[in-house]
């Protein structure tokens, strides 16, 4: 009977023969003193149970034992199968042996991970300190060798030795796979394959052809937990070797050097050789530094030593896997090119999972703190809904919550955004603020306080939060980041005071890099020139104030608001600002300094403005100038909205009678501080109406008028933004010499010269203008668009209004220039018609024209309201009009019709009008009683 066992040798030159069997105890035998004749080393004959880990060709496996004690890294020795050789793999120095490569694969999906038992019959000197052996092997029974020999992937050694029957049933096993035709026997013989050894020569171009493309690779070295050397095995047959470093991550160093200490945890991956799939997705260069030459950092060298991508082995992502066991931590350097895919949000829940189960390199992790987004932060929610009030700069903004009304000032976490003072940046800083202001300003957002930045130096404390916008929920961080106009704070490893987005704040910067945008672009920006203070003196200012009555209207944004009613004023398409007051009203003073003390609401005045209008897209007229240099006017939010109006309507601001007389829009003041005293708001909190009656009765603004009878016709009518028309007043000079104009007019337009090259009319400008019926008509310029080529007029003469193409539009020559425009804005005293919201304005505006428009009428000046004549006009062919007593006019004729009520406050001098009132609330009665226009289905007047 033959039993497995071993011969030692002891120190008393005793040789002992150790049998191995299927019981706990061997069988010893000892026997004395005598001659052996052995090899080069003493014998020894033991089987093992261990796991192949690697295949270094088809007859040679490097062996691993199981883990040592601690997690120490298992004990590695190469065993080279006795009497067979394999065709030797290549190496940078040489080529692969014919059939090389299918050999080894065969042994490795035969043996590589699998328990072996391998008995060693000769041993070598250690290589590298790892032992060799010469030896058999057996997986699950089977003899590798004849497993080998069987398919043809390896050839028996021509032996020195006479054959033993072993020896004779491996040959025989060989020449059946010759005969047959297996492995390397194969008559077609090897497919031709290129194998580079190096890393490519051209690795940018490689990587820009496989970048993020799933590669079939074996891994052939584990340099280090997160560093492989693969196999690619290209589609095109050409196998390719590159080392990877895993995106996203980190595992502790591997000592590489003698005297060297590999850090804790520092063991070998199990992929040594396995198959896996793998994504290259950038090389390792340095990242990009804002305002540097050459945004993408120091340029790759051509053949680099590492691509990073992802390895994705048939049980998941090994980064994944890695970081989940504890075996490696997430690092932010990647986090930019993985981002977008998730890659970053799965490996930061693999850590959670980490640490929460204190796994190896997480054993001392200090235990999770409970989620930030609940409770409140220095005693405020930390989550809230709020409308942006205030951009600083470009990663600061204030916003007052909605439930509290309080304003927080904030600074968007983990960002920073280039800095005004430095000359280099200031273009890309001023650009920044620009878009969150244009985002932002006066929207509704959403803030999460990340964490609470603490005092540091000249730096105050503050509150660092992710803020979103819209109905995407979009996170105006990230935003400002992948338009490369702010960078992403670098923070230290396991600092969790970071924005709760960071990894995609990280991936926004990558395509910034990418994209070279902004900061990233390594341009040099010039830093832009400061705006020009026209507001600086008296003189300056009067210089632009003809101009700026001609505009009109002029877009600008509200850089600073000074007080209530002081604005500064800041005009993009010039670079200018100027001081604006708003005209017609007084807003209580602010104290300018400590010493000062604000008058009552002033505070609240300022607040208000501030809130409403700072950094806002507005409009705004000019009227006068004040003595510094102020120019005084009127501001428009959303084209409608008068602030002057708005601030009176709070009771944050009394309307000044003396300036506002004079503004058309008078009656809104008036009306909003009846509004205001209503509802005792602010100012008007002790507001006693009662001590006010007197003064109010014997107010002059109001009274009635001396009777002014005028012959006149209405040229135009308009019936948008309450309803007016315009006159011509007859039997006048001025229409005399309007007609003589007219006939001159024409024949000067019969030959006059086109338009000057380059000719573009602005708002305000004095012009000849061709109407729809193809005639020429002296028109003054509402506003013009140079995009559309077309602007809006008024034909002063008639006051139709229309939208004309510069084609048709000539400068007015100065000849025509003297006599002022014949037609006169008006509007009915004492009534206003039904409002567009009615179902009898249709009604009203045909009932109106048909009795008005381009007929010869007598018109009443009842109350003028600056340039606006309120007037009552009468039907010369009407006999009841021959009274004076009668108060027959067309305002109470509307009235009996149905299609008009008495305007309460749109006319305060009503009151000075008793007999006259008595007869159109008449009117009235009699439509109520006919059941006329509004009143056909009963007593339903509209509210006054």
């Amino acid at each position: 009977m033959t039993i497995p066992g071993a011969l030692e040798l002891n120190r008393d030159n005793q040789r002992t023969l150790i049998l191995f069997g299927r019981t706990p105890d061997s069988l010893t035998l000892v026997f004395y003193p005598l001659v052996l004749r052995v090899c080069a080393t003493p014998l020894k004959i033991r089987r093992h149970n261990v796991y192949e880990s690697a295949v270094i060709s088809g007859d040679s496996l490097v062996l691993r034992g199981r883990p040592g004690p601690q997690g120490q890294p298992p004990k590695e020795r190469i065993l080279h199968l006795a009497d067979i050789g394999a065709p030797r793999m290549g190496s940078s120095t040489r080529e692969d042996e014919p059939w090389a490569f299918e050999s080894r694969e065969f042994l490795r999906a035969l043996a590589v991970g699998k328990e072996i038992t391998f008995v060693s019959t000769h041993s070598l000197p250690p290589n590298d300190d790892n032992p060799r052996d010469f030896g058999t092997a057996e997986i699950g029974g089977h003899d590798v060798a004849s497993e080998l020999l069987k398919n043809g992937w390896a050839k028996v050694k021509e032996l020195k030795r006479d054959p033993t029957d072993e020896d004779t049933r491996k040959r025989e096993l060989e020449n059946e796979a010759k005969a047959a035709g297996k492995g390397q026997w194969n008559p077609h013989g090897p497919q031709a394959r290129a194998v580079n050894h190096t890393m490519p020569t051209d690795s940018l171009g490689f990587l820009s052809e496989w970048k993020g493309k799933t590669i079939d690779a074996i891994v052939e070295q584990v340099r280090e937990g997160t560093s492989l050397r693969v196999r690619l095995l290209m589609p095109d047959g050409e196998h390719q070797l590159v080392n990877v470093l895993l995106a996203g991550v980190r595992s502790p160093k591997v000592a590489s050097k003698p005297g060297e200490v590999s850090e804790q945890w520092g063991e070998e991956s199990r992929l040594l050789q396995r198959a896996v799939r793998v994504q290259i997705l950038s090389l390792p260069t340095s990242t990009g530094t804002p305002f540097q030459t050459g945004a993408n950092g120091a340029p790759a060298p051509a053949t680099a030593s590492n691509f990073i991508g992802i390895v994705l082995h048939p049980a998941g992502n090994v980064a994944e896997h890695l970081v989940a066991a504890g075996l490696a931590r997430v690092v932010d350097w990647h986090a930019g090119m993985l981002a977008s895919s998730g890659g970053m949000e799965r490996l930061r829940a693999a850590e959670k999972a980490a640490k929460e189960k204190r796994a190896c390199l997480y054993a001392s992790a200090p235990a999770p703190t409970a989620a930030k987004s609940n409770g409140t932060v220095n005693g405020q929610s930390r989550s809230f809904e709020g409308t942006v009030s205030r951009v600083w700069s470009g990663d600061q903004i204030s916003v007052v919550e909605k439930e509290s009304c309080k304003e927080r000032r904030l600074q968007l976490s983990s960002t920073r955004g280039p800095k005004l003072a430095d000359s280099k940046q200031a273009a890309y800083a001023q650009e920044a603020r620009e878009f969150l202001r244009k985002k932002l300003i006066g929207k509704s957002v959403r803030v999460t306080i990340d964490f609470v930045r603490p005092r540091e130096g000249e730096y105050e404390e503050r509150e660092c939060a992710t803020i979103r916008y819209g109905n995407q929920n979009v996170n105006v961080a990230e935003q400002l980041v992948e338009k490369g106009l702010a960078s992403v704070v670098r923070h230290k490893r396991d600092d969790e005071d970071r924005s709760s987005d960071y990894d995609k704040l990280m991936g926004a910067e990558q395509l910034a890099i990418t994209e070279t945008r902004g900061i990233y672009s390594g341009k040099d920006v010039p830093a832009p020139k400061q705006p020009l203070n026209i507001s600086e003196s008296h003189n300056r200012a009067n210089q632009y104030l003809n101009g700026f009555k001609r505009l009109g209207r002029i877009p600008a944004v509200v850089d600073y608001v000074a007080a209530g009613s002081r604005f500064k004023i800041f005009l993009p398409k010039d670079n200018q600002t100027l001081t604006l007051v708003l005209g017609g009203i007084r807003a209580p003073r602010t104290a300018r300094n400590a010493s000062e003390k604000s008058e009552p609401y002033g505070v609240e005045s300022y607040e208000y403005a501030s809130r409403k209008y700072m950094q806002r897209d507005v409009e705004f007229e000019v009227d006068s100038l004040d003595k510094s240099g102020g120019f005084i006017g009127s501001l428009y939010l959303n084209k409608t909205e008068n602030a002057a109006v708005a601030l009176v309507k709070e009771g944050l601001a009394t309307v000044h009678s003396f300036s506002a007389d004079g503004l058309s829009w008078a009656r809104h003041l008036y009306d909003a501080e009846a509004e205001a005293k209503a509802a005792h708001r602010n100012i008007w909190k002790e507001y006693d109406e009662s001590a006010e009656v007197e003064p109010e009765v014997q107010e002059d603004a109001n009274g009635p008028l001396k009777s002014e009878y005028l012959d006149v016709i209405v040229s135009d009518i308009r019936t948008k933004n309450d309803f007016t028309f315009s006159v011509q007043i007859l039997n006048t000079e001025g229409i005399a010499s309007l007609e003589k104009l007219m006939r001159d007019f024409s024949l000067y337009h019969r030959s006059a010269p086109a338009s000057p090259a380059g000719f573009i009319p602005k708002g305000g400008d004095l012009v000849s203008a061709k109407f729809s019926d193809g005639s020429w008509y002296r028109a003054k310029v509402r506003r013009a668009s140079p995009v559309k080529r077309e602007a809006e007029v008024t034909f002063i003469d008639y006051g139709n209004q229309d939208t004309v193409s510069f084609s048709n539009i000539r400068p007015l020559d100065p000849r025509f220039r003297s006599l002022p425009g014949q037609a006169h804005d008006a509007r009915l005293s004492f009534i206003k018609l039904v409002g567009p919201d009615s179902d009898y304005h249709a009604e009203a505006i045909e009932r109106f024209t048909s009795l008005c428009e381009g007929r010869k009428l007598i018109a009443n000046v009842d109350h003028r309201e600056g340039p606006l004549l309120h007037l009552r006009l009468i039907d010369p062919t009407d006999p009841a009009s021959a009274d004076p007593h009668s108060y027959a006019c067309i305002n109470a004729d509307l009235l009996h019709d149905g299609v008009a009520t008495i305007d309460k406050k749109g006319c305060r001098y009503i009151q000075s009008y008793p007999e006259l009132v008595k007869k159109l609330r008449g009117s009235i009665l009699e439509a109520k009683r006919e059941r006329a226009g509004m009143f056909e289905f009963g007593d339903v007047e509209e509210d006054d």
